[in-house]
């Protein structure tokens, strides 16, 4: 078998490009797109000014890759979850509740950076109101099969509902995770969203299954 040789010093394209990314992630975390120079991301990436034109014509395009990535993240994860509606709906919309929560959270500074960014951008806003249709789409779809087996009393619009809640998502989380006032506090924004999903979609806390809690087993009929 033949040696593999050391392993080339200089980075690769990809390598580059996700130093960038990661750069400019980091830099977020401490101060806004504006703020931040192509010197900076550049030189955080060990690559030259000039090299960064290889990669990236401006700094929105470094964010809109960012917020690619984080989206993608998202859709990813929400697509691996079980769709488990009919026997532990409850606890299905937290699942996917939790994804948001979780990703946006972790990826903070892209967020608050992105929302700011898709007031003058846009390719930013046009991939941003892309992934809030999907996520309208996918909910609105889950609640329209909710009326349909019964779990869930009909009224305004599945198609609206989805609009407002992930709406409402949208504003709570930023201003959770970008400091604003007034603000709901970080550790307790899932269990407040996921309370203010299930009473809108199912009017209770507590929607109904198609098979009886594992404690409660169906009685044998009296013979």
């Amino acid at each position: 078998m033949a040696h593999r040789g050391r392993r080339a010093s200089r980075l690769s394209g990809d390598d580059r490009q996700d130093a960038l990314l990661a750069t400019a992630e980091r830099l977020l975390a401490e101060r806004t797109l504006d703020d931040i120079s192509i010197e900076d991301l550049a030189t955080g990436a060990g690559i030259s000014r000039p090299s960064f034109y290889f990669y990236f014509g401006s700094k929105d395009e470094v964010l809109l890759a960012l917020l690619d990535r984080v989206i993608g993240e998202v859709q990813a994860r929400v697509a691996g979850l079980p769709r488990s509606f009919d026997t532990e709906p409850a606890e299905t919309w937290r699942r996917s509740l939790g994804v948001f929560v979780e990703v946006f959270a972790e990826h903070r500074a892209v967020s608050a950076a992105a929302v700011t960014a898709r007031l003058r951008n846009a390719e930013i806003d046009a991939l941003w109101s892309a992934s809030m249709q999907t996520w309208v789409s996918y909910a609105a779809e889950a609640i329209a099969a909710e009326r349909a087996r019964g779990a869930a009393p009909g009224g305004v619009d599945a198609h609206d509902l989805a609009v407002a809640l992930n709406l409402m998502n949208e504003r709570t989380l930023s201003a959770a995770f970008s400091g604003d006032s007034p603000a709901i506090d970080v550790d307790r924004v899932l269990d407040v969203l996921t309370t203010v999903w299930l009473r809108s979609i199912y009017a209770t806390d507590h929607p109904a299954t198609d098979h009886p809690p594992a404690d409660h087993p169906p009685t044998e009929p009296h013979r």
